[in-house]
């Protein structure tokens, strides 16, 4: 499974450098899920689209599966069954980002406090 995964990344990947639509800017496929049956896959992503542009991207995404599935077939995919593709949009990255912000502010707040009570000591 774990290979049919990486495998459908880097396929789709390519497909989506070459896909014409405006509403299809810069995307990173961060995983693709396939079941165990190989029918459906998702497929989450991360753009650098703000909240209105990321519903469209992924409704220009999931409008354009039929088409990137016939690519993948046409790259010489071999599979028992190409799956139908759903793309969501992963947060986690941003997610991660404000934590890791939110925790380099409090240390700063904890150094700046250490420092001014160790001179009102002095």
């Amino acid at each position: 499974m774990e290979r049919v995964s990486e495998l459908l990344k880097e396929v789709i990947g390519e497909i989506l450098m070459e896909l014409k639509d405006p509403r299809i800017g810069f995307v990173t496929i961060l995983n693709v899920k396939v079941s165990p049956d190989l029918r459906h896959a998702k497929v989450s992503i991360s753009s650098f689209e703000k909240d209105q542009e990321r519903s469209q991207l992924i409704e220009a995404l999931n409008n354009a599966s039929g088409f990137i599935k016939k690519e993948v077939v046409a790259r010489g995919v071999k599979l028992r069954h190409i799956p139908e593709f759903r793309f969501v949009y992963d947060d986690s990255i941003e997610y991660s980002s404000q934590i890791l912000s939110l925790i380099n502010k409090a240390t700063a707040e904890d150094k700046r406090l250490a420092e001014k009570s160790l001179a009102d000591e002095q």
